[in-house]
């Protein structure tokens, strides 16, 4: 069983940065692919970027390439998303995922494991 708590998420102007943390405990991570995906009033929840076990491969959504950037340390059991040039767009709950066995990362269904969200808000 893993359990994750995300955070960092808020209220930021467009343009700004924000870096969003996803605290694991109940189990280490360093085995798994993390994820994190959003979900917008009225709209399915999609994908934003992955990274693998040790760090070596990441993915992101082509909406988020060149201005999000994913990354892990698994001595802290943490995963992160430092989130640049952010757009009214990029508004939504953000969600960390986990599993030991996904392949296709850009699929929700592959995770096993997820947090309880973080509220982004960006005004323009």
């Amino acid at each position: 069983q893993v359990q994750l708590v995300e955070s960092g998420g808020g209220l930021v102007q467009a343009g700004g940065s924000l870096r969003l943390s996803c605290a694991a405990s109940a189990r280490t991570i360093s085995t798994y692919t993390m994820a994190w995906f959003r979900q917008a009033p009225g709209k399915e929840r999609e994908f934003v970027a992955a990274i693998s076990w040790n760090g070596l491969s990441t993915y992101y959504a082509d909406s988020v390439k060149g201005r999000f950037s994913i990354s892990r340390d698994n001595v802290k059991n943490a995963v992160y998303l430092q989130m640049n040039s952010l757009k009214p767009d990029d508004t939504a709950v953000y969600y960390c995922a986990a599993d030991s066995k996904a392949t296709a990362v850009y699929r929700k269904y592959e995770y096993l494991y997820w947090g309880q969200g973080t509220q982004v808000t960006v005004s323009s």
